[in-house]
C-alpha cells in the first residue's frame, strides 16, 4: 500500500491551499484517513481525520478553518485549508488505516500507512 500526497506549496497568510492524497495497492478497505503535520522542532500532531462513514475530527487549532473530505470509491482524502497563518507552516502527512490483502489468498492485514509528506509554507 502506498499513499501519495500532493498540493503543498507557498501561500500568503490568510490564503487557502488544498492538499490531496491517494492510496493505492492491494487495498481491501480503508478505515480512517486523514492528515497530520510536523513543524520544525515539534512533534507530529493531528490536523484532521475522517472515518469511512464520513465522521470527522479536527484539532482545536484547525477546527473551523480546515475541511477534510474523502472519496471512498477513489481511495482519496483531501484537506481544504482556509485562513492560513504562519503557525500552519509544516510538513503535512496523509494517513490511512488500511485493511490490505496479503499474498495468502483470503487473508488481510490492517495497518497504518503514511504518505511521504508535503511542505506547506505560509508567509506573512
Amino acid at each position: 500500500v502506498q499513499l501519495q500526497a500532493s498540493g503543498g506549496g507557498l501561500v500568503q497568510a490568510g490564503g487557502s491551499l488544498r492538499l490531496s492524497c491517494v492510496a493505492s495497492g492491494s487495498i481491501f478497505s480503508i478505515n480512517d484517513m486523514g492528515w497530520y503535520r510536523q513543524a520544525p522542532g515539534k512533534q507530529r500532531e493531528l490536523v484532521a481525520t475522517i472515518t469511512a462513514s464520513g465522521t470527522t475530527n479536527y484539532s482545536d487549532s484547525t477546527k473551523g478553518r480546515f475541511t477534510v473530505s474523502r472519496n471512498n470509491a477513489k481511495n482519496t482524502v483531501d484537506l481544504q485549508m482556509n485562513s492560513l497563518t504562519r503557525e500552519d507552516t509544516a510538513t503535512y502527512y496523509c494517513y490511512a488505516n488500511v485493511r490490505a490483502r496479503t499474498i495468502i489468498a483470503g487473508f488481510t492485514r490492517t495497518a497504518d500507512y503514511w504518505g511521504q509528506g508535503t511542505l506547506v509554507t505560509v508567509s506573512s
